[in-house]
């Protein structure tokens, strides 16, 4: 959140030359300059995956900029929470929170629908905030709540029930290959933000064309 990228090894400030995306991962040889420690796999497959994700907002477009730089910024809030909370089960305020705030004040510059959008996000925490009383917390965390508004506001209706319905979906299948492997029991916790991110991309990318065909398979005769 403040300063300059360092070692979490040797703790040395990087410069600019170790820093450069996905190519100084192996220019360097997967060690740090410095201490000579290794280099975690997480840093050129999160750096991948946010180019990848960048292209996929041009890609997608509406042909508006504001909106591309939009999805961009949200992408890499979004990219944040999905590790944090990976490794270490939270979602961390100071991330989710000015997301959130970009998000409300993009949709009153530049939104269309804005109330559509708001209701989307109150949805979505109600649903979790649903799901943390009536388990006490057991099922999901606070951060759930604040992550599922942001999704709201991001995504909109109806793309927040496409969203929702990809996270619980993939976060099932995971976890019960995890129980099945016995890397998991039935009872171990699993963080959930990685599900509900995974899920808003899916969502942001082909939540029209999800819901279409889910209407068409199901719905249409």
């Amino acid at each position: 959140m403040k300063g300059r990228s360092f070692c979490p090894g040797c703790k040395h400030v990087l410069a600019w030359s170790d820093l450069i995306p996905v190519i100084s991962f192996f220019l360097l040889e997967r060690k740090c300059r410095y201490c000579k420690k290794p280099i975690s796999w997480q840093y050129p497959l999160v750096e991948i995956a946010t180019g990848f994700l960048f292209f996929l907002s041009f890609y997608f477009s509406v042909n508006r900029p504001e909106e591309i730089v939009y999805r961009m910024v949200i992408s890499c809030f979004l990219i944040v929470i999905f590790v944090y909370d990976l490794k270490h089960y939270l979602i961390p305020d100071k991330v989710v929170y000015p997301a959130i705030i970009l998000s409300g004040f993009w949709l009153v510059l530049f939104g269309e629908n804005i109330i559509g959008y708001f209701y989307s996000a109150v949805l979505a925490a109600g649903f979790f905030l649903f799901l943390v009383l009536i388990s006490k917390g057991k099922w999901m965390g606070i951060g759930d709540i604040k992550l599922g508004f942001l999704m709201g506001l991001f995504l909109g209706w109806p793309g927040i029930l496409a969203a929702l319905f990809l996270a619980f979906f993939s976060g099932a299948l995971v976890g019960l290959s995890f129980v099945f492997s016995g890397r998991k029991k039935i009872s171990s916790e699993i963080p959930f933000g990685p599900f509900l991110v995974f899920g808003t991309f899916i969502s942001l990318f082909l939540g029209e064309d999800i819901i279409n065909w889910y209407l068409s398979f199901f719905l249409i005769k």
